[in-house]
């Protein structure tokens, strides 16, 4: 049966949008080796807790654990509590601490890869020394190694605020390297994910900032995996993988030009830790799994469509992305209510989400074409555009 929706238009209107069936997205048989990729999840908030801006953060447990256990089935692993989780836009260290804890905990019942975020945001107020840094990124460290989940070490703000240049990164990051016990991967964060980390690694000189960083993973290249990189910057990321060691794996961050760094090039291949792999986990797991039988033809198929969605999602301004991803999750069934930690559900218009809707639809991306249009007329509704 056909389904059919009025979306609205940035210049007032209302325009028809036939959905396409839903596509029978398969789920591998055998682990996915050609890359290795991990989506950045988000967190379902409580809808009956009073989630506003700087309350305490109320998670709905079930809901957030569900969706981790969908993007395992689809061999995918689990980035937690990064960014798109609201790390620093709404989830405390006490949620942070109690989401790795069940993360971890599914992941080993479900057999899945799970990787966590370790800062230094648990610290009230401002650091003034880089030793209170070092300290603090430990104490976070050794909490998440501890739940065994692979470590990802997250560029931290308290360090962007008082480092004053290449060397001060290189120490702090050289302490807790000297510390951890597993390999890890390293997370350089732009600014327009995050504005407090303008400048990080000591400058704002790209050139510069590659080659400390290049530096700090070479000299401790043994006990790390990988290095993700945020920048939305391809050519920068093609850059960095030929200055990298080679076994250290570059995971693109990249959530406008995935598509082309995961499939490769003369520079070589990029591996995964993307927040657009939440919200396309489906698609993502098709692409990398014709990748494994070496159909380039497929992979193209699977992910070029979604690359538009991922591009609306995180455009200007892209920290709040997060909104988007959250709605997705919404009107595919994965959770029940929009509610987000700190309010964040405000934070894109109507009319972006209802594109983000017809862009997942586009990309075959809704599994329930009625309960999709349900939920969307109902915020249509609220919005106060109506037919």
């Amino acid at each position: 049966m056909t389904v059919t929706v009025l979306l609205p238009q940035p210049d007032g209107t209302l325009a028809e949008h036939q959905l396409r069936e839903p596509t029978a997205w398969a789920r591998p048989a055998a682990p996915i080796t050609a890359r290795k990729a991990l989506a950045a999840c988000h967190v379902a908030a409580d809808a009956f807790a009073d989630n506003v801006p700087g309350a305490a953060a109320a998670v709905d447990w079930d809901a957030t654990i569900a969706f981790r256990r969908h993007v395992w089935s689809y061999g995918l692993g689990v980035a937690e509590a990064m960014d798109t989780a609201q790390r620093g836009m709404g989830l405390d260290w006490p949620a942070t601490q109690e989401l790795i804890r069940r993360s971890a905990a599914a992941a080993r019942q479900e057999g899945g890869w799970i990787a966590a975020g370790a800062g230094t945001d648990h610290v009230a107020g401002p650091l003034s020394t880089l030793t209170e840094v070092a300290r603090a990124y430990a104490e976070q460290a050794e909490f998440v190694e501890s739940t065994g989940a692979q470590l990802i070490v997250m560029a931290s703000r308290q360090l962007a605020a008082i480092a004053r240049g290449p060397d001060d990164y290189a120490l702090v990051y050289g302490k807790l390297l000297g510390q951890v016990t597993r390999p890890v991967i390293l997370h350089w964060l732009g600014p327009m994910f995050d504005p407090a980390l303008t400048g990080y690694w000591g400058t704002s000189d790209l050139d510069r900032a590659t080659q400390t960083l290049a530096s700090i993973v070479t000299e401790h290249h043994d006990v790390i995996d990988g290095v993700k990189v945020s920048l939305l910057d391809a050519d920068r990321e093609r850059e960095l993988r030929i200055g990298l060691p080679d076994d250290v794996r570059v995971y693109t961050g990249d959530d406008f030009n995935y598509a082309e760094l995961i499939r490769g090039d003369s520079t070589g291949t990029s591996d995964a830790l993307l927040g657009i792999f939440a919200s396309i986990a489906p698609a993502a797991s098709a692409a990398l799994q014709a990748l494994d039988r070496g159909d380039l033809d497929a992979y193209d198929a699977a992910l070029s469509p979604t690359v538009p969605l991922a591009r609306h999602l995180f455009s200007a301004p892209t920290y709040y992305y997060k909104t988007g991803i959250a709605f997705l999750a919404w009107i595919c069934g994965y959770q029940d209510s929009l509610t987000m930690l700190g309010g964040l559900q405000s934070a894109r218009s109507t009319v972006h989400l209802a594109r983000a809707f017809r862009l997942a639809d586009d990309a075959g991306l809704i599994p329930d074409p009625d309960l999709a249009v349900r939920r969307l007329s109902a915020l249509l509704t609220v919005g106060g555009i109506t037919p």
